[in-house]
């Protein structure tokens, strides 16, 4: 049937007409409504934006409030406290209280903030002061006077009606007017729900987003009462950068390589006036170590303890000139310092890494070094802990790192393989330890220890353990410094039973087995073996040479490892220096 709108009766195109245009608008409020219109359905954060019963809390371009473990607490004299939890969370996971001195300490990268529970006191890097608020302990939580904190974690803190607003001084700052009175919208539509009014030259704070997660010509912003929501670009003019990005500088512009010199009380630093070191940037003297008394556990006292935790120098007329000459050969000094443990003694150590003020004893005996002797950095050597000093140990180095930092003083950790023993391997963190010093050093000799016959360093040890820092314990390769060694060991055994392991620099191992031994190349640890009977003995040797050493270094390269160290200078090849120099690009 043909249907003709003009035939049919005058009331039933009426009805008709009506019933279109009902139609068209029930279309034209689904479009509204997929823009943001009914914000019930929409846009159901608006609803969490902002809590009305509480303080709310903004952190930079985010209302945190709904997530925080504890409510923000506003005391009568406008003192803001921030819970422990929370700063783990937001500032600081390293945070800890410490229940033997009844404080509370915090870090960043370049600040230790010690609060003494209850007290109006607050010790930065080794300064105290006295502020407004204190830390307290309320319904079992203890809270920090984040308003007195803004040079500790590097931020601005305003109020504004019933919020805090915290803002990172390290993280860009854009800001703009209003050019006229407009609105700030819960959603980059015009639809959306209105959050508030802002008057025209009133400046709000631009936010740093993905440019692909927002509607062309919207952008994110935060008002001085700090709403947060979205309005037109257009709207907006005077846009100027406030402050630039932060952006974290490697203590080295290029590959680490680092020769690690030993000296003693007895043994000086030399006199290198007229003598450089080809292939390297960084020198790292033994100038520094604990002298630890074995005195039995049973028989420690407390003056003990505080003596031997102490840090001894062995640096003098000589060392000063060694600093100077590697400076004026622009080398870094990054001085060692070693605990020098041994298993007689791992009691007295324990007894000192476990316990805050004599670990600040340690460290404030460091940072006068290192500033007495205008070093570059320092090299941490602390060996054969228990296991259950990991902790400990760690928070020695949340400690010491941003107070060195603090100061454009480098520290570089020295650590053992992740598959050791006890005292020997789990006594490390390494992930912390990558996280928070500069440099990790993967100590990469001593493989098979003193007894076990085998390679002091294998290409396929190292390369597991290397796999391991980076994907078992989560350590940036750019923070990863391969330590290799210049010696091997030449054992010597009968029936089968080791006698002794000697060690033998690689400058000498021509001069140290025969010359009619046959030298068999070892594919998996990449090294040649030789072994003979001398004597009545039986001998082995994994061979250390350029050709061992040359494929070593090439996991620096492969793995984009920070470089490469090398224990240590004056047992290696004259050789090997042109290795170092090529493979790491000096």
């Amino acid at each position: 049937m043909d249907y003709n709108m003009e035939e049919k009766p005058k009331k039933e195109r009426k009805f008709l007409k009506g019933f279109f245009k009902l139609i068209f608008i029930l279309v034209i409020l689904a479009v509204l409504a997929a823009g943001g219109l009914f914000v019930l359905k929409v846009a159901p954060n608006y609803f969490v934006n902002e809590i009305t019963d509480r303080e709310n809390l903004v952190l930079n371009f985010s209302n945190v409030t709904g997530r925080m473990k504890h409510n923000l607490i506003v005391d009568e004299n406008d003192v803001i406290y921030l819970s422990m939890d929370d700063i783990a969370n937001y500032y600081d996971k390293y945070i800890y209280y410490d229940k033997e001195y009844n404080q509370i300490v915090t870090s960043t990268d370049n600040k230790l903030a010690v609060f003494k529970i209850d007290e109006n006191k607050m010790t930065v890097n080794g300064n105290t002061t006295q502020i407004k608020g204190k830390a307290i302990e309320k319904n079992g939580n203890y809270y920090l006077p984040i308003s007195d904190m803004e040079e500790v974690y590097n931020v601005k803190i305003t109020k504004a009606d019933n919020k805090v607003i915290i803002e990172s001084l390290d993280r860009k700052s854009t800001t703009a007017t209003a050019s006229k009175n407009i609105q700030i919208k819960n959603k980059a539509t015009f639809f959306s729900k209105t959050l508030e009014k802002v008057q025209a030259n009133e400046k709000v704070s631009i936010a740093e987003v993905d440019d692909n997660s927002l509607p062309a010509g919207w952008v994110k912003v935060r008002t001085q009462n700090g709403t947060i929501g979205y309005v037109e670009e257009k709207s907006l003019s005077n846009k100027k950068v406030e402050r630039e990005q932060t952006v974290y500088e490697s203590p080295m512009d290029e590959k680490v390589s680092i020769a690690w010199e030993y000296f003693s009380e007895y043994f000086k630093a030399p006199d290198n006036t007229g003598i450089t070191y080809n292939g390297v940037n960084v020198v790292s003297p033994s100038f520094f170590n604990l002298k630890l008394k074995d005195t039995g556990k049973d028989n420690l006292t407390t003056n003990d303890v505080a003596d031997m935790a102490k840090i001894n120098e062995n640096v003098g007329e000589q060392g000063v000139k060694y600093i100077n000459w590697a400076h004026q050969n622009n080398y870094k000094v990054w001085a060692k310092v070693s605990n020098e443990t041994l298993s007689t003694t791992i009691d007295e150590f324990s007894c000192i890494i476990n316990d805050y003020e004599l670990r600040n004893v340690m460290i404030n005996d460091i940072l006068a070094y290192a500033q007495r002797y205008k070093l570059d950095g320092i090299n941490l050597d602390f060996e054969y802990m228990y296991k259950e000093d990991n902790e400990a140990f760690s928070r020695f180095i949340i400690e010491l790192a941003p107070q060195l930092r603090d100061k454009g003083i480098c520290l570089s950790v020295d650590v053992t393989a992740p598959d050791g023993g006890d005292n020997w391997s789990l006594c490390y963190n390494r992930k912390l330890i990558g996280d928070v010093a500069d440099y990790i050093v993967f100590m990469g000799y001593d493989q098979n220890g003193t007894t076990k016959i085998g390679t002091t360093s294998g290409y396929n040890w190292l390369e597991l353990n290397i796999n391991k820092f980076i994907n078992n314990d989560g350590v940036n390769p750019e923070k990863i410094i391969l330590g290799l060694p210049f010696y091997t060991k030449l054992w010597q055994t009968k029936n089968g039973e080791t006698i002794k392991g000697i060690s033998v620099g690689m400058n000498s191992v021509d001069n140290s087995i025969p010359a009619s031994a046959t030298k068999d190349w070892l594919e998996d640890v990449q090294q040649y073996y030789v072994q003979y009977d001398q004597n009545g003995y039986t001998y082995k040797m994994w061979i250390e040479d350029e050709k061992s050493f040359s494929r070593k270094m090439d996991l620096v390269n492969d793995y984009n490892l920070a470089g490469a160290g090398y224990w240590r200078k004056g047992l290696e090849s004259v050789r090997v220096w042109n290795i170092i120099k090529e493979k790491l690009g000096l």
